[in-house]
């Protein structure tokens, strides 16, 4: 939804990151495609790149031309000093259709369909170990991969060496799932975390309504720790006492014009390190 805060431009997304107190970011859609231009505009401010979105189509499309892609992704990551890439299977996905409830409607993938989708994802993550790049997936609602036991059956099927996974706490808890549980399940497995709240009356109301995935973010689903009901002290627990090293990306996925971008900035900051003593 490129109008949610299309009147701000990347300088001030990434000038106001930095005031706020964070170190790093990821790849938005506002951000330039060239490593020396980028790299420059965030030395300025000392920000890194510590990831970037990537979406796969194993189960809809040859594998050679998501690899090709996933390459060129990797590659630029890796040029600007990034450890991981995150990718999400966005075949068939309905998390992107405005007018498609997000309850109700995901595809459920046959067994042939999840053979491809875990062999696709080995090979890519292979590829990107090549290249210095761990591959971690973003689990999403509206995709194949969102439910608790999607998350499982992925995991199993798919090799600790070359797999990762990327442990959203607002993805969980937006599909009933518990974020907790799950990451003290996969703790050992966990490459890349976002945090994220949720709004739970709202998630109700995309519920009730028949919402699609992006009508909820313009009603406020999303939020940042602490605004919501997620249990972070919990996930920062399990974190640290399993020795997770990587960055936790603040993700708030909320209209600009309801929730200035800034103050919410810095209230996460505030709370994580108040929660997270960092």
């Amino acid at each position: 939804m490129p109008d949610l805060g299309a009147e701000n431009t990347f300088e001030q997304c990434v000038s106001e990151m930095a005031l706020a107190g964070y170190e790093g970011c990821e790849i938005g859609n506002k951000y330039p495609q060239d490593v020396e231009t980028l790299k420059k505009a965030l030395a300025l401010r000392n920000l890194r790149i510590c990831n970037c979105w990537f979406s796969t189509f194993l189960i809809s499309k040859p594998y050679e031309e998501t690899e090709k892609e996933f390459i060129k992704k990797v590659e630029f990551l890796k040029a600007m000093g990034a450890k991981v890439i995150g990718v999400s299977e966005q075949s068939y996905s309905v998390q992107g259709q405005m007018n498609t409830p997000v309850f109700g409607h995901k595809h459920i993938m046959d067994q042939d369909e999840w053979k491809l989708l875990c062999d696709g994802l080995n090979k890519l993550g292979r590829v990107a170990k090549e290249r210095g790049i761990d591959l971690t997936f973003h689990h999403h609602m509206g995709t194949v991969v969102q439910t608790e036991s999607e998350v499982d059956y992925m995991m199993e099927h798919t090799d600790p060496e070359y797999f990762s996974l990327l442990f959203d706490s607002g993805h969980f808890a937006y599909c009933g799932v518990d974020p907790v549980k799950m990451v003290k399940r996969y703790a050992d497995r966990i490459k890349h975390v976002h945090l994220k709240d949720i709004r739970p009356e709202v998630v109700e109301k995309v519920k009730r309504e028949n919402l699609s995935f992006l009508q909820g973010v313009r009603e406020g689903a999303f939020t940042v720790p602490g605004d919501g009901c997620v249990d972070f002290d919990s996930i920062f627990k399990v974190l640290e006492d399993t020795g997770y090293k990587g960055y936790m990306l603040v993700e708030a996925e909320q209209d600009p014009a309801k929730a200035n971008p800034l103050e919410y900035a810095i209230k996460a900051r505030k709370f994580i390190k108040e929660h997270a003593g960092i």
